[in-house]
């Protein structure tokens, strides 16, 4: 069995279901500030913060990263050098900080202490398209 692929295929999945937490966590913030006066709603969204980044995004990112690095295990640490390959991981560490950022302001929608209008989730929530058509580009071209 070829252990390249099984780690390319987990690698996959777990990028496909933490990218979905990082699309979704945003939105979820923009309903939360529109709504954040009304202390019932206010306290459903935290629950639906909560449990989308503790069970599904932090386990992910950590696979997507765990997989990650058994990829670049088994095609052989040199590939680090390359150009793309490079590209790839500063976007995917810019994407693991936004990751953590998100983190942050799930706290602070728990403590009541939102500071951003629903239009600043908004834009916010562009940030892991633009890393994610950045990582595609950069992995199916390789680049120099």
């Amino acid at each position: 069995m070829n252990t390249y692929l099984i780690f390319k295929a987990l690698h996959l999945i777990s990028v496909i279901s933490w990218m979905a937490g990082l699309l979704y966590l945003p939105r979820i913030f923009v309903y939360h500030a529109q709504n954040n006066s009304e202390k019932t709603v206010s306290e459903v969204f935290k629950i639906m913060e909560r449990k989308l980044f503790l069970y599904i995004m932090n386990p992910a990112m950590v696979l997507s990263w765990l997989f990650g690095l058994l990829l670049v295990h088994e095609i052989g640490f040199q590939q680090l050098g390359q150009t793309w390959m490079i590209l790839k991981l500063l976007f995917v560490v810019i994407l693991t900080i936004y990751h953590f950022y998100l983190g942050r302001v799930l706290n602070y929608f728990r403590n009541d202490m939102n500071k951003h209008s629903h239009k600043f989730y908004r834009f916010i929530n562009e940030i892991p398209t633009i890393l994610l058509i950045l990582i595609v580009f950069v992995v199916v071209l390789k680049p120099i």
